[in-house]
């Protein structure tokens, strides 16, 4: 078994600095040989992660993102850790996406994507952290 391979970086939590992280995920996955179709769906999971945590997790302000790639094995992990508003997307009931859809409501689709483009997700609050790691079976391109 071979030692997981990781990176990390910490960002401000702006839109302005999703495209930074965007970057930094691409960079490793090429590293990895990774797939184009799973290299497209881990990247639009992430990004639907990050627009949920700079919208949502500090609305008094800003704070830091951090953001950590390992992968073990065929399986690749991402990491948000984030110190804003506790919140599980366990708790958040499935969507019915034909009546949201027929709603017309903005919003709402960004945690129904992530679940849907990853293998799973594992979420715990560490101290005052949001910790959401999701992962994903990858194969080599």
């Amino acid at each position: 078994m071979t030692a997981p391979r990781w990176k990390e970086i910490e960002v401000k939590a702006d839109l302005a600095e999703i495209e930074r992280i965007r970057g930094f995920l691409a960079e490793m996955l090429r590293e990895m040989h990774c797939a184009e179709e799973e290299s497209i769906k881990l990247e639009l999971a992430f990004h639907e992660i990050l627009v949920n945590i700079v919208s949502h997790a500090y609305p008094n302000g800003s704070g830091p993102i951090k953001v950590r790639f390992w992968s073990e094995e065929e399986v690749f992990y991402m990491e948000a850790r984030d110190r804003g508003v506790p919140f599980n997307p366990a708790e958040v009931p499935p969507l019915e996406l034909e009546q949201k859809i027929n709603s017309g409501t903005a919003g709402g689709f960004g945690i129904y994507l992530f679940k849907a483009l990853t293998d799973g997700y594992s979420y715990k609050r560490d101290g005052d952290e949001n910790v959401l790691t999701i992962f994903k079976r990858i194969g080599k391109g």
